[in-house]
């Protein structure tokens, strides 16, 4: 984790961890939110792309690289390729943001899209890749990438001091397994409890099943949480140092979003105020507990964002 630490140094931006006293007071804890929205490319999606790259050969960075996502990863992988300036052919889903689709080529990216409903962007994105010669960034599935995204919890433990517990939204598992692994190496190993949509709950029954479960792709808000499957080492990980795995309704995503932004004048996307929204709803009790919350991501529109809030 010091190693991707060291290559993001004066790459990645040393996001802000912000503090709330009504949050404070309605929720019982001490509460450290770390605000990846405020990220280069506008979520911790980046610091996984970037250190992944940075970790290639030259020889595999000059033949280019590929990715597929829904949206932040394929920005992230977009700008980290752009930095190093080597060529980025990213797979995204067809009816993804119009936000996220326009930052991506506008970092220089080529987008190829596909129906996520229909069609598997695993195989297809590794298909892509060995078609064309490219390295292969996965949004989660790599250590590289995990240890980039960790980069986030240690940051967080080194400005704050000690936590009790980290809630952390979870997607296909990147950002929760790097930053457990932080957690659990503190002198004092700290709770760490990940966040997952109500309609999308693989990891959970990934966990409790003890082994991989694959479920349809959600219909969800949180269209960065809409995966499929944890992959086997993020599973492993998980299963390893995560204690627990609790859901979260689209409607307390919304409360979370509206809190945020009302309250702290902060503007998350559905996926970045999952975690909060658990807090927030109560379903995890932090009370007189020093807690560190993860808000992964902003990239959402004004259009998009009155929607959901209206």
């Amino acid at each position: 984790m010091r190693a991707a630490a060291a290559r993001l140094d004066g790459i990645a931006h040393h996001t802000p961890v912000l503090t709330s006293r009504t949050l404070d007071e309605r929720t019982g804890g001490r509460l450290f939110l770390k605000a990846e929205s405020f990220q280069r490319t506008g979520s911790f999606k980046f610091r996984g792309a970037y250190n992944t790259i940075a970790a290639l050969t030259d020889s595999q960075r000059a033949r280019g690289v590929a990715a597929y996502s829904s949206g932040n990863h394929a920005q992230a992988v977009a700008l980290a390729a752009a930095l190093h300036g080597i060529p980025a052919t990213i797979l995204m889903p067809e009816d993804a943001p119009q936000s996220k689709l326009a930052a991506t080529r506008g970092y220089g990216a080529e987008v190829v899209t596909y129906d996520r409903y229909a069609e598997e962007r695993s195989s297809l994105g590794e298909g892509l890749a060995t078609e064309r010669g490219l390295s292969l960034v996965p949004p989660f599935d790599h250590p590289d990438v995990i240890a980039g995204q960790g980069t986030a919890a240690l940051e967080l433990i080194d400005e704050v001091g000690p936590l009790d517990l980290l809630v952390v939204c979870v997607g296909g598992g990147g950002l929760i397994s790097g930053c457990a692994t932080v957690a659990k190496a503190e002198p004092s190993p700290i709770e760490v409890i990940g966040v997952e949509p109500a309609a999308g709950d693989d990891v959970r029954r990934s966990l409790a099943a003890g082994h991989v479960v694959t479920i349809p792709t959600p219909r969800t808000i949180a269209d960065g949480q809409q995966t499929t499957a944890p992959s086997e080492l993020t599973f492993a990980v998980m299963r390893e140092r995560v204690d627990e795995v609790v859901l979260t309704s689209d409607d307390e995503i919304r409360t979370a979003m509206r809190f945020a932004f009302e309250r702290m004048r902060v503007v998350l996307e559905p996926s970045g105020a999952s975690a909060l929204a658990a807090v927030l709803a109560g379903t995890i009790d932090v009370t007189g507990l020093r807690v560190g919350i993860t808000l992964s991501g902003g990239n959402v529109d004004v259009a998009r964002f009155l929607q959901l809030l209206s």
